[in-house]
């Protein structure tokens, strides 16, 4: 079965009761479920489904929002009469949001209530008797370090983002938990990881967009990556041994034995990228199988983007990439050609031109790098409130395929950690722990990635050597290999560059109270014990 995890959601609303004098209609009562193996699967799968609302750009307001759109290549640009929002993502841009920001608290919500989510399903798998729905004792231990595995991820992204938390593993149990510093919460996480790691299966096709072994052993790799950061205390080498037992294939693959690096710099997002050789942990969505699509387009595409695509849907033409963000791929780099759409756009179907709705009503669609006024003839750099519907160069990593493809469409998983990243995450490993200098191993790891993005005559005058890849350069290169995947503000953080670095239109924001997002200030009030970050009372 090509993804499990998405069939089995519906499962939970078969389990109906028959008495006519129950009163439970809101919910499911845990007596009257876990009766068998689809639904003790359903249980476990619920979670993932939740992270579809706050790990990937789908129309919510969750960590990947905070994650890019306060970072260096991505923004949301008021364009003309549209995108302005009460002026959340401009906040974002500058970094200067405030406690009370509806984007922030949403992404705290959301995150926790799919933490919640595995709270409870390990409750309830507790208390019921595996032998007797047909289970293994084996089943039960990979399903309840699964979910512990997969509540240690939830509270990894938390941590990036707002650094210090409330550690709670019990539903109805600790009433106004106290916030636990950040290296507390590391240590807990790290712990959940390594109890329960070897519990789980190796990663194969049956298992995308599940937590296995290749997830957990990623999930390690950036904590060790960020350790100095989260903790004071570096932890490279750490990183490079949880990276070495990825590329050797101890926690398994999509394809084969070990994970491969893809030679196709288009196959770990296309629509059949749970077959991917790299992809290591990802969202599982699959429209035609499950009616449940990884919605990036409402994020991303244009009020037309139906007819570039010839799919169903359009968008509401908001995040683009910005300016200083887009020439930093050379013009040879096939991802510069391949990941963004710039130029005049025609439709799918015969060629002619998509025609502008806005201020280029009935004219020909050209998408322009700027984000300005270019219709009353300004000139600059323009600005987060300066732009037409046209501005900005647009998303294009993932394409779904064509309305008339009856098995695949719109089936792209979105991709969490892929083996790309342990390459980058080694070599940056071993350069900080050789005094931020790369060696040969270095050179070569970043360069089996980077040499995807240029044709054989490019690449000649293209590959790093040990004088040319600086750690600047390399935070480039993850740049431009990474933009749109939800990972830029936690590498300019490891990278001292978050609150230092100008771009585009934003200025330094200078203090280090940026690195983190201030504790939702209506969650302070629900629980008062919950401490605020640094700078935020």
């Amino acid at each position: 079965m090509k993804k499990l995890m998405i069939l089995l959601t519906a499962v939970t609303g078969l389990a109906a009761c028959t008495d006519l004098d129950e009163n439970v209609y809101s919910r499911i009562n845990a007596d009257n479920f876990y009766h068998n193996k689809g639904e003790v699967l359903a249980a476990v799968t619920r979670p993932y489904t939740h992270a579809n609302a706050w790990a990937a750009p789908t129309g919510q307001n969750g960590y990947w929002r905070l994650s890019e759109l306060s970072a260096d290549q991505l923004a949301w640009p008021q364009k003309g009469r549209h995108g302005y929002d009460g002026g959340d993502w401009i906040r974002l841009h500058y970094h200067t949001w405030v406690p009370l920001e509806g984007t922030i608290e949403n992404a705290w919500r959301l995150m926790f209530s799919g933490m919640g989510f595995c709270n409870n399903t390990l409750k309830d798998l507790a208390a019921v008797d595996f032998a007797q729905i047909g289970m293994t004792e084996q089943e039960k231990g990979e399903l309840l370090a699964e979910t512990r595995v997969l509540r240690a991820w939830h509270y990894l992204k938390l941590m990036d983002l707002f650094g210090k938390l409330p550690i709670a593993t019990v539903p109805g149990e600790g009433f106004n938990p106290e916030t636990k510093e950040r290296p507390e919460v590391f240590a807990w996480i790290e712990k959940e990881i390594l109890d329960n790691m070897d519990s789980l299966p190796v990663l194969t096709t049956a298992l995308a967009g599940r937590v296995t072994k290749a997830a957990a052993l990623s999930m390690l790799a950036e904590l060790y990556i960020n350790a100095e950061v989260w903790t004071g205390t570096p932890r490279y080498a750490d990183c490079i041994a949880v990276c070495n037992r990825i590329i050797a294939g101890e926690g398994g693959a999509l394809t084969g034995s070990a994970p491969v690096l893809e030679n196709d710099i288009y196959k770990a997002f296309n629509n059949t990228n749970h077959l991917s050789t790299e992809n290591l942990f990802q969202i599982a969505y699959d429209l035609r199988q499950g009616d449940f699509n990884f919605g990036w387009n409402g994020d991303f595409w244009h009020y037309r983007q139906r007819e570039i695509y010839n799919v169903d849907r359009d968008g509401n033409n908001g995040i683009v990439v910005i300016p200083s963000a887009y020439d930093a791929f050379e013009d040879n780099d096939l991802r510069k050609t391949g990941w963004m759409l710039i130029g005049p756009q025609v439709k799918k179907t015969n060629g002619q031109p998509v025609l502008g709705t806005e201020e280029y009503s009935g004219k020909p669609l050209v998408f322009v790098k700027e984000i300005r006024r270019n219709s009353e003839g300004e000139t600059g750099e323009g600005g987060m409130t300066r732009g037409e519907e046209n501005s900005g160069a647009r998303f294009a990593k993932y394409v779904p395929g064509e309305l008339t493809d009856e098995v695949n469409y719109w089936g792209n998983d979105f991709v969490l950690y892929r083996l790309t990243e342990i390459y980058l995450w080694k070599a940056e490993a071993i350069m900080r722990g050789n005094g931020k200098v790369a060696n040969a191993e270095a050179v070569t790891l970043v360069n089996d990635v980077r040499k995807r993005a240029f044709t054989a005559q490019d690449w000649v005058n293209e590959a790093y050597t040990a004088a040319t890849l600086t750690l600047d350069e390399l935070l480039a290169e993850r740049g431009r290999e990474f933009i749109f995947e939800g990972k830029r503000r936690q590498d300019l953080i490891r990278f001292g560059k978050f609150t230092t670095a100008t771009w585009w239109d934003h200025p330094a924001s200078g203090q280090a109270k940026w690195n983190v997002f201030p504790i939702p200030q209506n969650q302070r009030a629900l629980n008062p014990n919950l401490g605020q970050n640094t700078g935020y009372e």
